[in-house]
C-alpha cells in the first residue's frame, strides 16, 4: 500500500488473503467485473457526481481503500433517478450498498442561493446540469432498496453528515427530521468514513450487528449503556414558536461542543418513538494511515466510459496534491470542521513528494501544480498541544489565537521547498486559502515571503469576508486589523521578490449579524481602497453550521443572544448590490439599499445619482 506497510492500523481490517488491487479504475459495468473474473461486488458505491479516480473525490477515495482491503468494490455514477434498472447494471452487492450525493450537497447543485437554477455541474461529464436528482441521498437510497431488497444500504458524504441531526432546510424553511429518519438506509456514516466503513464492512462478512460504531448514526427503539448527552427531540426544536427556536439553538450548541474525536458521548435526539443516536467521531486517521491511503494507485482521471467529456470539477483539481486534512478555525459559516474534524492529519513530507513525482508522470501534466494545500493551507503540522475535547471554545483562532496552538510553519515552508526540487516541477502554487491571522502569528515567520516570492500564480486569494469587527466577530473571522496587515506584508514581499501580485479578496452577504449599514461600511471600505469584486458569496446556512442556526432562530447559540439576519430576498438582493455596487446593473438597487440604510449622501459617491447612459463595454476588474 505503502512504504509503510502493514506498520497502521487499518490494515488490521484486512480482508485475509487479501491481495494487491488492480490498478485500473474501479468497475462501472459488468464486462469490467467479467475482466475481473467477479459474479458480482461485495460493495456498489452509487454516488451523483461522475467517478473520477482521483484522491480529490470521495467515492474514489472510500472505494479505492476498500479495495485495498480486499473487496471486490463497484461504481454507478449518476444513475438515472426515475429508473430503477440503473441501480441494476452491477446486480446486487454481496454485502452493502455504499450511497452519497456527491462531492456537494445536491440541492446547492441544482440551485442558487436566491433560489434560481443553475446552468451547470462542475462533477458532470460536460458540466451539463439536471443529472442529480433533489435530496439525491433520499432519492438513492430508495432507489437501491428497491433494486435489491434485504442488502444493506450505508449512507454517507457531505449531504448525509451534515445532516445528521435534526437540521434547519434552507430549500423548504423548515427544519426537518435527522436524515436516517428520511432516508431509507441503515446507518449513516459520517464524517471522513475510512475507519467506519472498514468496521462496518469486517462486521457484514462475520453477520454481526452494526449497532456502536464510531462515526456512525443509527434509529434505535432503546439506548444501550455508555456515555449520552441527550439533545432537545425533534418535536421541540422543529416547533415554528419562540420556544422552538431556543430549543434548536440549544441543540446546535450542544453539538459544537461534542465533535471533537476524543468525546466519549454519543448525542441522542428522539424522532417520535425512536432514537437518533450520533456515536462519538471516529479517531482520525494517523499520519501513517493517511499516507497509505493517498498513495492508493489512482489513475488520477475520470473513468475511461466518458471517453474524452470535459469534467470541470476534474480540470480544475487534476495537479493538486492534498497535504492535510481537518480545520480548527471554527467559522460559524463553514462546514469543515463539521465533516473533516477539527483535528489537523498531515502527511508526511516524503510521502507528498512521492504523489509528486508520480504526478509528473500523468500525460496530462506540464509542469505546473495547481495547489498544494488542504482546507486551509497553512495549518499542515500545527495543531493544539493539549487536546481539544478539554477545551470549552471550538475555535483555536477566535476570538484571538490559543496560547496552547502551535503555530510553527517551519514544517510548511520545508516541504515548500522540498517539493519546488522535485524534477518536473516547474511551477508549484498555493490555491487553498490562507488563514492569514495564522500567518503572522510568530511561528509564522519567513512564510508570507516565501508564499510571495514562489507560489502565487499572478493573484493570491484571500478570504476576509467583512471589515465590521462585529459582524467578524459572529463569523468567527480575524479582526479587519490583521486582514490589513497582511495584505500590506505580502505586498510589500511581492514588491520585493519582483512579482507584481494582485490580492483578490472575497467577501460574504447576508451572513447572519450583518445589516445594511454594516454592508454600507464594507462598501465605502472597498470604495477607498479600489476593490471592485468581480464575485461575492451569498451567504448560504449549511446544515449543522452555527450560521445556520443563527439563520433560522435569530439568535447566536453560543450566548443565546439576538443577531441580525437578513431573511427576506429584497434584504439579501440590497446587501449584495451594495458589495456589487461599482457594477452598472446594480446600480438602481445599490441606490435603495443607501436610502433604506438612512445613508443617502452616499449616492453620488458609492453609486451614481442616476444610471449613466452606456459608453461601450465597461472593464471588470478584481482585487487590488
Amino acid at each position: 500500500m505503502s512504504k509503510h506497510g502493514e506498520e497502521h492500523e487499518l490494515a488490521a481490517w484486512r480482508v485475509p488473503g487479501a491481495k494487491a488491487p488492480s490498478a485500473a479504475a474501479l468497475p462501472m459495468s459488468r464486462a469490467e467485473m467479467a475482466v475481473r473474473g467477479w459474479d458480482a461486488c461485495d460493495v456498489i458505491l452509487v454516488t451523483g457526481d461522475a467517478y473520477v479516480d482521483h484522491p480529490s473525490f470521495g467515492v474514489a477515495l472510500i472505494g479505492r481503500l476498500l479495495a485495498w482491503l480486499g473487496y471486490r468494490v463497484g461504481v454507478i455514477a449518476q444513475p438515472d433517478p426515475d429508473d430503477v434498472a440503473a441501480f441494476r447494471v452491477l446486480g446486487a452487492p454481496a454485502l452493502c450498498w455504499g450511497v452519497t450525493a456527491g462531492n456537494l450537497d445536491s440541492n446547492l447543485m441544482r440551485s442558487t442561493i436566491m433560489r434560481k437554477p443553475r446552468h451547470d455541474d462542475a462533477f458532470t461529464p460536460g458540466g451539463l446540469a439536471g443529472r442529480r436528482p433533489a435530496n439525491a441521498s433520499i432519492v438513492y437510497t430508495s432507489r437501491v432498496r428497491q433494486a435489491y431488497k434485504g442488502v444493506p444500504v450505508i449512507l454517507g458524504g457531505v449531504e448525509a453528515s451534515l445532516r445528521r441531526f435534526a437540521y434547519y432546510d434552507f430549500w423548504t424553511d423548515k427544519v426537518r427530521r435527522a436524515l436516517l429518519a428520511d432516508a431509507k438506509a441503515d446507518l449513516i456514516i459520517y464524517g471522513m468514513g475510512e475507519r467506519a466503513f472498514a468496521e462496518i464492512l469486517s462486521r457484514l462478512r462475520a453477520g454481526e450487528g452494526l449497532s456502536g460504531i464510531r462515526g456512525t448514526v443509527e434509529l434505535v427503539r432503546a439506548l444501550d449503556e455508555g456515555t449520552h448527552v441527550e439533545l432537545p427531540s425533534f418535536e421541540e426544536v422543529s416547533a415554528p414558536t419562540d420556544a422552538g427556536r431556543r430549543a434548536y439553538a440549544a441543540m446546535a450548541r450542544e453539538i459544537d461542543l461534542h465533535t471533537t474525536p476524543d468525546d466519549p458521548a454519543a448525542l441522542v435526539q428522539r424522532h417520535g418513538d425512536r432514537l437518533l443516536v450520533v456515536h462519538p467521531p471516529a479517531a482520525p486517521l494517523t499520519p501513517a494511515e493517511l499516507d497509505a491511503v493517498y498513495l492508493l494507485p489512482f489513475t488520477r482521471a475520470p473513468h475511461p466510459a466518458y471517453g474524452d467529456a470535459h469534467i470541470p470539477a476534474f480540470e480544475m483539481i487534476k495537479d493538486s496534491v492534498t497535504t492535510h486534512r481537518g480545520c480548527y478555525a471554527g467559522c460559524t459559516f463553514c462546514a469543515i470542521g463539521a465533516h473533516q474534524g477539527t483535528t489537523i492529519t498531515s502527511r508526511s513530507v516524503e510521502n507528498i513528494l512521492e504523489e509528486l513525482r508520480r504526478l509528473t508522470t500523468a500525460p496530462h501534466f506540464h509542469g505546473t501544480v495547481s495547489d498544494l494545500g488542504g482546507p486551509t493551507a497553512n495549518m499542515y503540522h500545527t495543531g493544539c498541544r493539549k487536546g481539544r475535547a478539554r477545551c470549552p471554545g471550538k475555535s483555536c483562532l477566535s476570538p484571538r489565537i490559543c496560547p496552547n496552538l502551535n503555530t510553527d510553519h517551519a514544517p510548511l515552508i520545508a516541504l515548500l521547498r522540498a517539493a519546488r526540487r522535485v524534477p518536473g516541477v516547474k511551477h508549484l502554487f498555493v490555491a487553498s486559502g490562507i488563514r492569514f491571522d495564522l500567518a503572522l502569528a510568530p511561528g509564522g515567520a519567513g512564510y508570507i515571503e516565501e508564499v510571495a516570492r514562489h507560489h502565487v500564480s499572478g493573484r493570491l486569494k484571500i478570504a476576509p469576508e467583512h471589515i465590521v469587527p462585529r459582524v467578524l466577530a459572529v463569523m468567527r473571522k480575524p479582526e479587519p486589523a490583521q486582514y490589513r496587515e497582511f495584505v500590506h506584508r505580502f505586498q510589500a514581499c511581492a514588491r520585493a521578490a519582483g512579482k507584481p501580485h494582485q490580492v483578490v479578496e472575497y467577501f460574504i452577504s447576508g451572513h447572519p449579524g450583518c445589516t445594511l449599514a454594516d454592508m454600507v461600511e464594507l462598501a465605502l471600505y472597498l470604495h477607498r481602497e479600489h476593490i471592485t469584486p468581480d464575485q461575492v458569496q451569498d451567504f448560504y446556512p449549511a446544515p449543522l453550521t452555527l450560521a445556520a442556526a443563527m439563520y433560522y432562530t435569530g439568535l447566536d447559540p453560543l450566548t443565546m443572544q439576538p443577531v441580525h439576519v437578513a431573511t427576506t430576498e429584497r434584504e439579501k438582493t440590497l446587501q449584495r448590490a451594495l458589495l456589487l455596487c461599482h457594477k452598472p446593473e446594480f446600480h438602481a438597487k445599490a441606490r435603495e439599499a443607501l436610502r433604506e440604510a438612512g445613508r443617502a449622501e452616499l449616492i453620488g459617491t458609492l453609486v451614481p445619482a442616476e444610471n449613466p447612459a452606456p459608453r461601450g463595454k465597461p472593464v471588470r476588474r478584481s482585487g487590488r
